[in-house]
């Protein structure tokens, strides 16, 4: 039996884990993460009682412990946590730990092994808000080329969490769960499309049974990494199911020269005792305690796309400034269609400089006018992309990242006939960075939409497959423009939300969800973004009506409520509304600034509710004097008298007065009692409202309601 000296504890805001660093195989195995189990270790008695090996015969005699990279040599026979050759041939590494360092959150474990010429450094954290943070680097010590296939990470999950749940999605549907069983065996859920991609998993979820907002336990597996990329689960019957993730790495892209080391991406581990929103409760508190998270008051946006797509008027785009600041907005975006040949989506990427066929006077008139204005001004810029029609594909065709039988590729491989430009050739890199650094001094830019519309086909860079170094040269390449202009922010879009992961948010301020401004479709793409996202991050806007993604007719009420579920703006071209309209689009504003304080910085809680149709959103600020709920549908309610909602989160022994925000517009009230709660005066015990609920009313589908609460 291990001996008490060997293990150790760590522990933070309610988490803890468990590992014991002296296992048979020299890598720490952790045999505990969840509840945090209070101070001291558990005695060797204890840990025979809790996990001692048990087998029966037919199976290997492995090691009970998994050890953080398990392979066939510990009896593993899931999916190997590490899969290394060295010039082609494969390595076994017997690991032996040759440095232990501990404090109460991070351990940090370096092994090597001698005959294959391999050291790794394993590293486990346990963060703000209990998120645990997973990493190894792998270093060549030895002659010759290592290439590595696969190094993972992982932690167990109790076999009791049978149930299984994992993301896919499509453009405009994004983030979509499905639940089932959890089979027997390994399980890989990848995406190779070289940016994430609208179907990547977005995050895997172990839990006991199918998980619900408010109660249950779960454990949650999320990497933050922005290209390709396997989720995994082994549930082996020798061993405890483990949960992991790793970057997916093509034959011969990680190659190691002597003294090279390959770190990987981060794995970023949730558990939770109080279901969905204990998950996002761990990720919201890691997020915002970073110290890149952004610290001042979201502005209201406007960004141009919807409103003019490529026809780019100065006279027009002068007006739309106008009356943006007029309602309120507080940031002006520029969208596509601004350089040159940029009539369509089929030229002028790559060239960034100010087509002044469009723009005879360039963009200086329209930036100036923004700020003079009160506003911020931002751009879109697409730095990752090129066009075969655009002076650089014709000045570099050799900076362009793929097989060179692909370029022009066959049909439906282009994607709106753009390409990859190999940001790791170092000139490719220079040229893209001087245009953008040049038109952000020139016109003083606040803000950045930066997009990536194509997936990467046969990437290849100086002929290896490229993924990784495209990846790492993009995220190089926002954190040059963010440090050679401080206090500029970063949107990251990527036709919607195929890039929108913990990676790429180490280097950007908020990310676009979905190219969907249908805000029925809306609702649970955000829902599910803010499964580990604050919603401060989570680009949320005002669209036309029809939407222009689906042709459905939805009240501007409902659309506003949903855009205030996130960082609040429009996709709209305000200059044809009505003065109806626009009243509501100023209350709106007026609505968005006095409550985002609450919007994006109080904790996220979704009700439990029987019927599919129904939605209940709330936040609640920290010091729970204040909360805001969304009570929502989504399709026809099944049932005539709706439910009764949990309004959790609040102080039981104080009293709060209920009031509806219809401020912003209101739909016809259609089933809705007429007044219901429109008495201002209402007060009622926060137990009550958490124990016993408040009646939701009877609405339409497609109505949303907008519910204040304050304490008294």
């Amino acid at each position: 039996m291990t001996n008490d000296t060997t293990i150790r504890m760590l522990r933070r805001d309610g988490v803890g884990l468990i590992v014991d660093t002296d296992t048979r195989t020299g890598l720490p195995a952790v045999l505990h993460w969840g509840a945090d189990l209070g101070p001291g270790l558990p005695s060797a008695a204890e840990l025979t009682l809790i996990a001692s090996r048990q087998s029966e015969p037919g199976t290997l005699d492995a090691a009970w412990q998994v050890p953080l990279v398990p392979q066939e040599s510990d009896g593993w026979a899931g999916t190997p946590g590490l899969l290394v050759t060295r010039d082609g041939l494969p390595v076994f590494p017997r690991w032996s730990a040759v440095h232990v360092w501990q404090d109460d959150a991070v351990l940090e474990v370096d092994a090597n092994d001698a005959a294959s010429a391999l050291s790794l450094r394993s590293r486990i954290e346990i963060g703000a808000g209990g998120l645990v943070l997973v990493s190894h680097e792998l270093r060549n010590d030895g002659d010759g080329v290592v290439e590595v296939s696969r190094l993972d990470a992982i932690l167990p999950v109790p076999k009791r969490a049978a149930t299984l749940t994992t993301f896919g999605g499509r453009w405009t549907g994004e983030k979509q769960p499905t639940t089932y069983d959890m089979p027997p065996g390994p399980t890989l859920r990848g995406s190779r499309r070289g940016r994430g991609g609208h179907d990547a998993p977005w995050a895997t979820l172990a839990s006991v049974e199918a998980p619900r907002n408010r109660t249950g336990e779960i454990w949650a597996v999320h990497l933050g990494w922005s290209a390709d990329l396997e989720h995994r689960v082994d549930r082996m019957t020798e061993h405890a199911t483990m949960l992991g993730a790793g970057e997916l790495l093509r034959p011969a892209e990680m190659r190691l020269q002597r003294g090279e080391t390959y770190r990987t991406p981060t794995a970023y581990f949730a558990w939770s005792d109080a279901g969905l929103d204990g998950v996002s409760a761990r990720f919201h508190t890691w997020m915002r305690a970073r110290p890149a998270h952004p610290s001042t008051e979201r502005p209201l946006v406007l960004n141009t796309w919807e409103a003019v797509y490529f026809d780019h008027s100065p006279a027009k785009l002068a007006r739309l400034a106008r009356r943006a600041a007029e309602v309120g907005v507080e940031r002006f975006v520029l969208d596509d269609g601004w350089f040159p040949a940029r009539h369509n989506d089929t030229a002028g990427l790559g060239d960034w400089v100010v087509d002044h066929e469009s723009w005879p006077d360039g963009l200086e008139p329209l930036a100036e006018l923004v700020h003079e204005l009160g506003m911020e001004f931002g751009l879109w810029f697409e730095p990752e992309m090129i066009n075969l029609d655009s002076d650089l594909a014709r000045q570099h065709p050799d900076w362009i990242l793929g097989n060179p039988a692909s370029v022009p590729s066959p049909a439906g491989l282009s994607w709106r006939t753009q390409y990859v430009l190999d940001l790791a050739n170092p000139d490719a890199f220079e040229h893209v960075r001087s245009q953008m650094s040049a038109l952000v001094t020139a016109l003083k830019i606040d803000f950045i939409k930066w997009d990536h519309n194509r997936d990467l086909v046969e990437a290849v860079h100086e002929g290896r497959p490229a993924t990784h170094l495209e990846t790492e040269a993009a995220y190089r390449l926002m954190a040059r423009i963010k440090h050679d202009h401080p206090g500029i922010e970063i949107e990251s879009c990527s036709s919607g939300g195929a890039r929108s992961d913990l990676g790429v948010l180490a280097y950007t301020d908020r990310v676009w969800a979905s190219d969907s401004n249908d805000a029925i479709e809306r609702h649970d793409i955000q829902r599910w973004t803010e499964l580990l996202l604050p919603p401060e991050l989570i680009g949320a806007h005002v669209g036309p009506s029809p939407a222009h993604s689906s042709g459905r007719t939805i009240d501007l009420s409902y659309r506003i409520i949903t855009s205030l579920q996130g960082s609040a703006g429009f996709e709209w071209n305000l200059l044809g509304c009505s003065e109806d309209e626009l009243e509501q689009v100023q209350a709106f504003a007026r609505v968005y600034k006095r409550l985002r304080p609450v919007l994006h910085g109080g904790s996220v809680m979704h009700a439990d509710l029987f019927d599919p149709a129904l939605r209940a959103r709330g936040v609640v600020s920290a010091d729970r004097a204040e909360a805001v709920w969304t009570f929502s549908t989504v399709a026809a309610p099944r049932e005539a008298l709706a439910e009764r909602v949990r309004l959790e989160g609040l102080d039981p022994e104080r009293r709060y007065r209920v009031e509806v925000l219809d401020e912003v517009g209101k739909a016809e009230w259609g089933w809705i009692t007429p007044g219901w709660l429109d008495a201002r005066t209402v007060e009622i015990s926060g137990r009550l409202l958490a124990e016993v609920g408040l009646q939701m009313p009877t609405m339409w589908p497609g109505q949303a309601i907008l519910v204040h609460l304050t304490a008294v």
